[in-house]
């Protein structure tokens, strides 16, 4: 939910409230292919307080969490995502650094929890909850990601 809140609030409306999106749409499906495909020797995913982390291993004495997305298109998104999955960690006693991962695009970013990081997600955090405590979804606004969006049909169908 983190990284949708970057884009879309009624998505997060949705999500919080366990309505599914459209488990057939092409791009959750390519999603989870490059998912299960890419980095797989690497390390394995772990579930923490609700949270998925795509990759977690031990490079040179150090907790690496990485992220894989099919793209850098959202990245402050991405960014924040994993900045929340560092913060969790922390919250637990547990330092970790953090990586976006772009298989399609060959392309890494290394995260790590700074201050100012922190603070985005923990308003990101209260952003989420004041959606989540909506009585009715926001309505619905077009944007880019509209096209790409598993859950349009609830939008624009």
């Amino acid at each position: 939910m983190i990284a949708s809140a970057s884009i879309c609030p009624r998505q997060v409306w949705l999500m919080v409230h366990q309505i599914n999106p459209d488990e057939d749409d092409p791009n959750l499906e390519y999603g989870r292919f490059v998912h299960a495909t890419a980095y797989q020797r690497e390390g394995r995913e772990i579930e923490l307080r609700g949270s998925k982390f795509d990759v977690i291993a031990v490079k040179d004495n150090t907790i690496v969490v990485a992220e894989v997305k099919k793209s850098s298109k959202a990245i402050e998104g991405a960014r924040l995502q994993l900045a929340h999955y560092l913060l969790l960690l922390e919250e637990q006693g547990i330092h970790a650094i953090g990586e976006l991962r772009f298989p399609e695009e060959r392309g890494r970013e290394r995260v790590t929890l700074t201050n100012e990081l922190r603070q985005a997600v923990l308003a990101q955090r209260q952003y989420i909850y004041r959606i989540a405590e909506l009585r009715q979804p926001p309505p619905p606004k077009r944007i880019r990601w509209c096209s790409k969006c598993a859950y349009a049909e609830l939008c624009w169908g």
